[in-house]
């Protein structure tokens, strides 16, 4: 009987090839991932300050963790992006270009009463 053993790679092959993956896309190597899709919709994605931070800081639980998020948006390069995004999308849960869930169901209902408005406007 022929005992098959694994081949293994050395610890410092792995991380070297981890440091090249992260020196390519400019993504720390914990948070590896694909490099975007430049003709993608969402590639702007890849430009956000939340790249940097797992997705659960983005889904908090509480006011707290809704600030926590907020401050990692501000001076974010995509905000209006993100905000525009979640607001066509309908995403109900998060937060998304700075806004927590009931300040984008404000922001969609401002837009919803002045889009009337403005038809009352032009039918009259």
């Amino acid at each position: 009987m022929i005992k098959r053993t694994k081949a293994t790679t050395p610890a410092t092959a792995v991380t070297a090839d981890t440091e090249t993956r992260s020196a390519a896309n400019g993504r720390p190597p914990e948070l590896q991932t694909a490099p975007p899709d430049p003709d993608s919709e969402t590639a702007w994605m890849a430009d956000g300050n939340c790249r940097l931070h797992p997705p659960a800081t983005f889904f908090p639980s509480d006011g707290v963790g809704v600030d926590k998020a907020r401050k990692i948006c501000r001076g974010c390069p995509v905000l209006t992006q993100c905000l525009e995004y979640a607001l066509d999308a309908r995403i109900d849960h998060g937060v998304w270009g700075g806004c927590s869930e009931r300040e984008r169901r404000r922001i969609l209902k401002r837009r919803r009463d002045d889009a009337a408005a403005e038809l009352t406007a032009v039918e009259r």
